[in-house]
């Protein structure tokens, strides 16, 4: 399939992080986009200001009949139901339906290809790189999995040359792309309803990696089972991070970046967090052997303001810091954990936290039970559903007996910002992949309320 032959797509779950940004794609390049999705959220609304026909009920007669098998490409989610009724309606009449990430192999192809694989790390470091090249010059397309504060969007640039994409493991999504230049970052165990068991998932991986021809062109991090340039921070490897420090001042990184030819000196970076320090690593080091320049890393690290979600600070005075983060997985709560305590070392922190899938919670119950232990406080909201149907047993209660805390509280998500306000605190961090995100806003200008009497 061509898509420049194409002049109508119609997107089946328009408003999911990725879709949205492929849907973004294509609707610059000209095509006719119009799609479906549950819900309106704020990232629809933004899509519809951007001139996307979007409505919010399965029914076929929002199916433009000018939209035909010949001149129609049908784009879906894998998160899609059987019983969908447009979606039966495209496979009766013989429509060509791709997932999005058939798309994304089409488009990949095509073009000089970066994916950025991993468990954790994804969207940071893919965002990092787009911004990079992208400053650099380069006619580059970034599609990232979240809203990237310089551009407020989860697509950056709109060039035809070079592609940035994240290799979604999900659906073993990342399969289907043509990587010139990959890196993978963590080969953590998740997504096991998907593959069973942690060696399916390494399998996977190894496949992935498979995909890049020139090895040298393949990024790992330093003790994942994979041959390819090894980066890590504060151990010795083929790209490394040396004298780090943070500025007192603007509370950003400084530091030192060792590649296997020179030093690259005076750097600046302000996402905290090792975590973060290691995918500005990755990022940079993808970049510095395309042959971006160190002055043009420089700036655009410089300059990069981070991502929504990840690590976003909502609130940041004397007696108050509210952090956002998306955090869905034991280790990147560990990760985020570690972060906040690096920086507030003194400070009380409470979490309220919304578990993401019921298989998710019921495969790692006991590393998020001792991941959520390591705050002072934690607010638990009720499992987000997404794709699935509850599984018997696998509640926010279960995980609530688990957890190790005396400061621990099941809480409605309609109750949250009357017991934040009442918990009198002094740092609070919303941690999930779910609609926890839509309650920011809320929550934000609840607390500056209080803060302010």
């Amino acid at each position: 399939m061509e898509l420049g032959q194409i002049e109508n797509v119609y997107f089946i779950g328009i408003g999911g992080i990725g879709m949205s940004a492929l849907a973004r794609c294509l609707n610059s390049a000209g095509k006719t986009v119009i799609g479906y999705d549950k819900s309106p959220t704020q990232l629809t609304q933004k899509l519809e200001n951007e001139g996307i026909s979007i409505h919010f009920e399965d029914n076929i007669n929002h199916i433009p009949k000018n939209f035909t098998k010949e001149n129609t490409l049908v784009v879906i989610t894998p998160a899609i139901q059987k019983s969908h009724t447009e979606w039966n309606f495209f496979l009766r009449n013989s429509y060509v339906i791709k997932k999005r990430a058939e798309v994304l192999g089409i488009i990949t192809k095509n073009t000089y290809c970066f994916a950025v694989a991993g468990t954790h790390g994804k969207t940071t470091t893919s965002s990092i790189l787009g911004h990079i090249l992208f400053e650099a010059g380069e006619e580059v397309t970034a599609f990232v999995g979240g809203i990237v504060e310089n551009y407020g969007s989860n697509l950056i640039g709109s060039g035809a040359k070079v592609t940035v994409v994240e290799a979604d493991e999900f659906d073993r999504s990342f399969l289907q792309l043509y990587p010139d230049v990959a890196c993978i970052t963590s080969m953590d165990a998740d997504h096991l309803d998907i593959y069973g068991d942690k060696d399916s998932i390494e399998t996977a991986f190894k496949e992935f990696a498979e995909k890049v021809e020139n090895k040298s062109r393949l990024f790992v991090t330093k003790g994942l089972p994979l041959c390819g340039k090894a980066i890590a921070v504060g151990e010795d490897a083929d790209f490394k991070v040396l004298d780090i420090r943070v500025d007192s001042a603007s509370g950003e990184y400084l530091f030192s970046i060792q590649t296997p030819d020179c030093i690259i000196p005076d750097l600046r970076f302000g996402l905290l967090g090792r975590h973060n320090l290691s995918n500005a690593l990755m990022a940079s080091a993808m970049a510095w052997t395309h042959g971006i320049s160190a002055d043009q890393l420089r700036r655009s690290l410089c300059s990069f303001k981070g991502i929504k979600r990840r690590f976003s600070y909502q609130i940041k005075t004397e007696n108050l810091v509210y952090i956002d983060d998306y955090a869905h997985h034991p280790t990147e709560i560990d990760a985020v954990h570690q972060a906040v305590r690096e920086l507030y070392p003194s400070k009380r922190i409470l979490a309220v936290f919304q578990p993401h899938l019921f298989s998710r919670t019921k495969d790692f119950i006991d590393g998020f039970a001792e991941s959520l232990s390591k705050f002072d406080q934690i607010f638990l909201l009720d499992i987000y559903p997404a794709r699935e149907h509850p599984i018997e047993g696998v509640t926010s209660e279960w995980l609530l007996s688990k957890i190790e805390s005396p400061g621990k509280r099941l809480i409605a998500k309609s109750h949250v910002i009357h017991e934040l306000i009442d918990s009198d605190p002094e740092v609070v961090i919303t941690i999930g992949a779910g609609d926890i995100g839509e309650m920011v806003p809320g929550i934000r200008d609840a607390l500056l309320g209080q803060e302010a009497r």
